[in-house]
């Protein structure tokens, strides 16, 4: 799941405060499945939460939430662009500390798709990209 390293790194680079204590962020992947059909191909899609849980955080959170929806355009367009997507797609909860910092948890719904194909008798795994436009239904890919 290549969006997990992503997010992280997007994280890490905008966030001073985690690409000075990378040890105070970490992410999980609950509620995970995988979808795939009954046909010739074995490509499939991943669909997870992704939380993403920041310890002790000390500045405005507002901007840890401006780097993720930075992120989702590019990774995610999907929760951004539908409006059934929008009310569930991103949650979040804080344990406020003190007046200086808080504990923020982030669940995101995310989706992965992966091609699958055989050259010379072995697999050849990719984690595909989201496509341009996030209303596009790719479903058709599991053919």
């Amino acid at each position: 799941m290549k969006k997990l390293n992503s997010i992280k790194d997007r994280l890490c680079q905008k966030i001073p405060y985690l690409k000075d204590n990378p040890e105070k962020l970490y992410l999980f992947v609950d509620d995970g499945s995988i979808i795939a059909t009954y046909e010739p191909s074995l490509s499939y899609e991943y669909n997870y939460s992704l939380n993403i849980i920041i310890e002790a955080f000390p500045d405005d959170q507002n901007i840890i939430f401006a780097v993720v929806l930075e992120w989702l355009k590019e990774h995610q367009p999907d929760i951004l662009a539908n409006p059934d997507k929008r009310a569930t797609g991103i949650r979040f909860e804080a344990d406020i500390l003190n007046s200086q910092s808080a504990n923020i948890s982030i669940d995101l719904k995310l989706t992965e798709r992966v091609i699958v194909a055989m050259k010379e008798g072995k697999y050849h795994v990719e984690a595909v990209n989201e496509p341009a436009d996030p209303t596009h239904d790719w479903n058709s890919l599991y053919g």
